[in-house]
């Protein structure tokens, strides 16, 4: 789309509120490109093709990963972007992104690394991301991080407690004033709730964890299921599966981009600042579709998610991610030479808890066979370190 197709309150190239390190104009891409060009070549973004979404990766070749997840995720958001008038390629960006700063082994892994940074204020996946993209990754000469805009940086930073908010400068001002960010970010946020309820249904059915007669207790799949019963009633294995979740994908996104729509009539907003000084998000369901939403999330919770196979390798993988945390917190000295002497400069600066987030980092950026070998090689007397 140009400039003069998209909606007054986009997110605009132009009048981006920059980055944190002054950098020349980009002579042949947008600003928003630069950003999303500088996600894909990063080593963060490689990583996540070995991270967990539900299944560790070992577990099959088909199942989504944190890679396979982000790409869906952006693909939905853009889809919502072009059909709102959008900026499409800040919305691609943000999704890319979002999963950046996540630990091996999903929300387990996670969990585990939370409790163990709990009394050094705690590891969020979302913040992660955010110190990634501006602290961890090394690439450019001239300033740490990518150096991303104001307004992917916004987008990436979904969620923030107010002592952490406190922290971030001008990022950190809509938590503390409960306001909104853009509409690019807002889609990219509901995108990834659409992407992961859909993939994880997908997902548990290729495991075995879940069956399509179970599934019919779910009022959006049991309607959709009757629908591609009828227009093809021979249907049936992987064929009928994907045609049961495009459509339910499908469902979701015309809903969600016709009430948004609807919202933003109402709201008449005149630019951006309009949008972000609103109380609540203007990008979401409608009241039926996000109560069969949350339906379809509730059932995934119980179903998949707290099924004993996922949870005998949310134990292991706890068990790991804890165990390499209390190595490295009490022997430094045991991390790689690069991760050991960024613990030392940081417990000079912030003492133990300067030293718990170096091995935080170090650990959140493993990929979940990098996590096991380490683990394994910290443990494992046969092993070689």
């Amino acid at each position: 789309m140009t400039d003069s197709s998209l909606a007054p309150y986009v997110a605009h190239d132009s009048r981006t509120r920059g980055r944190r390190y002054v950098e020349s104009p980009p002579a042949f891409r947008s600003e928003f490109q630069r950003d999303r060009d500088r996600i894909i070549h990063s080593n963060a973004f490689r990583r996540l093709v070995y991270k967990t979404q539900v299944f560790v990766n070992h577990e099959g070749d088909l199942y989504r990963t944190r890679l396979t997840h982000s790409i869906e995720v952006a693909q939905i958001a853009r889809t919502i972007a072009r059909a709102l008038r959008l900026n499409e390629t800040l919305v691609e960006a943000i999704c890319l992104a979002h999963d950046l700063g996540h630990t091996p082994f999903g929300h387990a892994g996670q969990d585990a690394l939370n409790e163990c940074m709990r009394p050094y204020g705690g590891f969020e996946h979302n913040l992660q991301s955010l110190r990634t993209v501006d602290e961890l990754e090394e690439r450019y000469a001239e300033f740490p991080g990518l150096n991303l805009t104001f307004e992917t940086r916004e987008g990436i930073l979904k969620h923030c407690s107010l002592n952490n908010a406190r922290q971030l400068s001008e990022l950190g001002e809509r938590f503390i004033k409960r306001q909104q960010p853009s509409l690019e970010a807002q889609i990219a946020n509901v995108a990834d709730e659409i992407a992961y309820n859909n993939h994880d249904l997908d997902d548990g059915l290729r495991a075995g964890l879940i069956y399509l007669d179970e599934l019919r207790e779910v009022p959006l799949f049991a309607r959709v299921h009757d629908t591609v019963g009828r227009a093809h009633p021979s249907l049936s294995g992987r064929r009928l599966v994907h045609e049961i979740v495009r459509r339910m994908i499908n469902h979701v996104v015309v809903d969600l981009i016709e009430t948004t729509a609807m919202r933003v009539r109402e709201a008449r907003p005149a630019d951006i600042d309009a949008i972000r000084a609103r109380g609540q998000p203007l990008v979401g369901f409608s009241d039926q579709v996000a109560a069969e939403h949350l339906e379809l999330k509730r059932f995934l919770r119980d179903r998949v998610y707290r099924h004993y196979r996922v949870l005998r390798m949310t134990n292991k993988a706890q068990h790991v991610m804890k165990s390499l945390f209390d190595s490295f917190f009490a022997r430094p000295e045991l991390l790689p030479t690069e991760h050991h002497l960024a613990a030392r400069q940081m417990e000079a600066q912030a003492g133990e808890a300067g030293r718990a987030r170096a091995v935080a980092d170090y650990i959140a950026g493993m990929t979940d066979r990098y996590a096991i070998g380490e683990y394994e090689r910290l443990f494992d007397p046969a092993k070689r370190s």
